[in-house]
């Protein structure tokens, strides 16, 4: 069954599932979206969580063991695994295998970017709409960004102005996951519940020098002097990547869908017109980055994304901001 987060609650109440696929490009959605799914599985007794990510590292035979393996202490398990290319790949059979009988002492969790088109059309995804829920997270489109984020303040118990409105708008820029951390910030901050411009233009945080998109933008054009001046003053002022590296996997992922576009003589104008792409300087790095970097560099770079994921959630020995700086190398220009 495909639902969206919006009918998640409903659907949790009635009965939980013995498997989820939650999938999206809004980090911030699909977090909350898996994080109702963790507590009403916490309640339900699922206790044990174990978590895997689904790349080159994975061991896939292992995981079919674990699956398949009895609970010694009747221990109810979660056992998530996060697909960050969307693609299953050398798992498709271990994940049918265990899609085929679910097992009643394991909860299996897939947490995926934007599902790749190709895997909705294989058979454990189609196992998984009759054994399980698909949540489907779909971008806030721009010009309902605003009443998103006047919606979201009011469940802080916040009204944001009009003028309020529109500087936090500008600034955040549709990136859903800043805009909860800067509400967040003036929750505490604010001493009114009313929120004007004053209050956000001496709150929330904004770098014209240091800021997310620019370091994006350097990225996919292939400044990678600047854009690892950047990253290290990022890291510097403690700054967290996994904000950085949802908004970067989304543009990269974007900058291949045009690739492909553009190989069927689509106008990249229109495509990202099309995709929700309206600010200027964004669309034309992402037309640049599709007409100058390869196939192979892409997917190089989507690789190092998934390893900055990893070492920001403490897999590996290396910190999440020494693979931006490899990535940063990797899309420079020729």
């Amino acid at each position: 069954m495909k639902i969206n987060p919006g009918q998640l609650g409903q659907a949790l109440e009635k009965s939980l599932a013995p498997v989820y696929l939650v999938s999206g490009d809004e980090p911030l959605l699909v977090q909350e979206a898996c994080d109702r799914i963790r507590t009403k599985a916490r309640e339900e007794g699922f206790n044990d969580r174990q978590v895997y990510h689904a790349d080159q590292h994975l061991n896939w035979g292992a995981l079919r063991d674990e699956l398949g393996a009895m609970s010694l202490f009747a221990e109810r398990r979660r056992i998530e695994i996060h697909l960050p290319n969307g693609k299953l790949g050398d798992g498709r059979d271990v994940i049918e295998h265990a899609l085929s009988q679910p097992a009643d002492d394991i909860l299996l969790l897939l947490i995926s970017t934007r599902l790749d088109a190709a895997e909705t059309r294989r058979k454990w995804y189609k196992q998984l709409q009759k054994a399980g829920i698909h949540v489907t997270v779909w971008p806030v489109d721009p010009d309902k960004f605003a009443g998103w984020l006047q919606q979201r303040a009011r469940s802080r118990g916040l009204t944001l102005t009009q003028r309020a409105l529109n500087l936090l708008s500008e600034r955040l820029e549709g990136n859903l996951l800043a805009a909860s951390q800067e509400l967040d910030r003036l929750s505490l901050l604010a001493s009114e519940k009313t929120i004007n411009e004053d209050v956000v233009e001496a709150a929330v945080q904004y770098s014209a020098r240091f800021n997310i998109f620019e370091v994006i933008t350097d990225l996919l054009a292939g400044r990678a002097a600047h854009a690892r001046k950047v990253i290290t003053t990022l890291q510097q002022e403690g700054e967290s990547p996994l904000g950085l590296l949802a908004v970067l996997v989304r543009d990269l992922n974007m900058t291949l869908e045009l690739q492909q576009a553009m190989k069927q003589r689509e106008a990249p104008a229109a495509f990202l017109k099309k995709n929700g792409v309206f600010q200027p300087q964004r669309a034309r790095a992402i037309e640049q980055a599709a007409r100058r970097l390869a196939l192979p560099v892409l997917h190089q770079a989507l690789t190092l994304c998934s390893e900055a994921d990893r070492a920001a959630k403490g897999y590996g020995d290396l910190s999440p901001w020494h693979h931006l700086s490899d990535l940063a190398v990797a899309l420079r220009q020729s």
